[in-house]
């Protein structure tokens, strides 16, 4: 069974994934909306997953919305809260986020720049204050917007691969 292996994993499994989670190319980054980027590190097609740093260089509410399976974060720099909860996710803080739960992501005036690495599953639904939906993402719109992207960009539509399991 061993002498099937490729290299120390079996030969159906998935290539690993080993890079700097921060980028030097600044091309990397896919813009999401006004002063926000995500940074892929992995796109998992079959459970519906992906795992990103999220970038933002701005101040104000993000995004109100729901995920209907949980998420887990860590704030790599600065700071940020739910308006919904009296904590503040601080540098080194680790968050985690039950299935169903709605929040509104803001970032404090005095934060320049806030990144945080989510790994999230499902889908992210975004709400209106009355809790209509109102857009979503998923692994797939992930995977179109970093397409989209790197093709702009120069680095080609087929540089997402490398993150895509």
């Amino acid at each position: 069974m061993y002498q099937s292996f490729n290299g120390s994993a079996h030969p159906l499994a998935p290539k690993e994934i080993a890079i700097a989670a921060v980028p030097n190319d600044e091309r990397v980054w896919v813009p999401q909306a006004e002063g926000v980027w995500f940074r892929p590190l992995m796109l998992n097609t079959l459970q519906g997953q992906w795992c990103n740093l999220l970038r933002v260089r701005r101040a104000g509410i993000l995004s109100r919305h729901l995920h209907p399976a949980p998420v887990h974060g860590y704030v790599i720099k600065g700071r940020w809260h739910y308006l919904e909860h009296d904590w503040v996710a601080e540098t080194g803080s680790y968050v985690f986020e039950p299935p169903g739960e709605i929040h509104t992501l803001t970032v404090p005036d005095d934060v320049a720049e806030m990144i945080t690495f989510f790994n999230i599953s499902g889908c992210m639904v975004y709400l209106d204050k009355d809790n209509k939906q109102i857009g979503f993402e998923d692994v797939f719109t992930k995977i179109d917007m970093c397409r989209k992207h790197y093709a702009s960009v120069g680095l080609g539509e087929d540089f997402v691969d490398q993150f895509v399991r």
